[in-house]
């Protein structure tokens, strides 16, 4: 005596489980890669002479990677953009400031 099984081909029909959010990993899959916050550079001009600046890229940075973390992707571009040209003037001002201290400690040593 045999039993008939049904065979069942139509592969729409899913389990309950396929599409809970453990197991769906589709966004995971589809998800950009984080956008450049420049925690290195702004770390690195917390070393130049100007400090209120450098201090304040360095802010910015750090609200970037926190904005990316609540889920605001275009906050976290906007802050990671402005950390970098923050901590490019930062720079700036630093290099500025040693070539004037330097200019008025050796041409004063000569004198």
């Amino acid at each position: 005596m045999k039993l008939a099984v049904p065979v069942v081909l139509n592969s729409d029909l899913k389990s309950a489980s396929d599409n809970s959010p453990e197991t769906d990993t589709r966004d995971e899959a589809q998800q950009a890669p984080p956008p450049n916050n420049y925690l290195l550079l702004t770390i690195f001009t917390c070393f130049c002479p100007a400090y209120p600046v450098n201090i304040v890229a360095l802010i910015f940075s750090v609200m970037s990677i926190s904005s990316y973390n609540q889920g605001d992707r275009e906050g976290a571009e906007r802050l990671g953009w402005n950390a970098k040209w923050v901590a490019i003037a930062s720079v700036i001002m630093g290099l500025l400031v040693t070539a004037i201290y330097c200019t008025v400690h050796f041409t004063t040593l000569l004198s």
